[in-house]
């Protein structure tokens, strides 16, 4: 499968471009930028993300074990008189017991998100960068484009990259 590069030197004609690429039925793999381009997630059809959804649940998480935690360390294994709070019930004790509560629930969510976007993004330590030129991470911008998807020959595909604003085109 090959593949065409077409670099951009500015977000805005990048973005242009590849509004016209999209119209014509060219379908864009993928962008590399050195920060975010607002609008393109949709002209390159990106879909909207799930990670609330796992936020949510580390969260879910990380306050059920501190409510279970609680309740086993200080009302079944070892209550303890602390400022003169009764110990012997759950709901006793839950206003005392809420920001140890908080803090974890954000402690386990913090932590799952931070793994599940290493994860996701596939850059954790030790996986080379499947950047395809190193100068978008400084000021330059890369579309990415399979030329067996993009519905057109590649030289018709190249003229359309060279009108939209490309400043270089690579093939791979």
């Amino acid at each position: 499968m090959s593949k065409i590069y077409a670099m951009y030197d500015d977000d805005a004609t990048l973005l242009h471009g590849a509004e016209k690429l999209v119209s014509k039925g060219v379908r864009i793999k993928e962008v590399f930028s050195p920060f975010p381009i607002h609008g393109i997630d949709p002209v390159i059809g990106v879909r909207k993300t799930r990670l609330a959804i796992c936020a949510f649940i580390y969260g879910l998480t990380g306050m059920s074990l501190a409510i279970i935690g609680m309740y086993y360390f200080m009302i079944y294994d070892w209550p303890m008189n602390i400022g003169g709070k009764p110990n012997y019930y759950m709901y006793q004790n839950i206003p005392a017991f809420i920001p140890i509560t908080f803090e974890v629930t954000v402690l386990c969510t913090a932590h799952g998100m931070a793994i599940t976007y290493l994860l996701r993004n596939k850059t954790l330590p030790g996986i080379s960068a499947k950047n395809p030129d190193p100068r978008t991470t400084d000021d330059k911008f890369v579309m990415e484009i399979n030329v067996n998807e993009a519905g057109m020959e590649e030289e018709v595909l190249i003229n359309e990259l060279k009108d939209s604003g490309a400043i270089e085109i690579n093939k791979a």
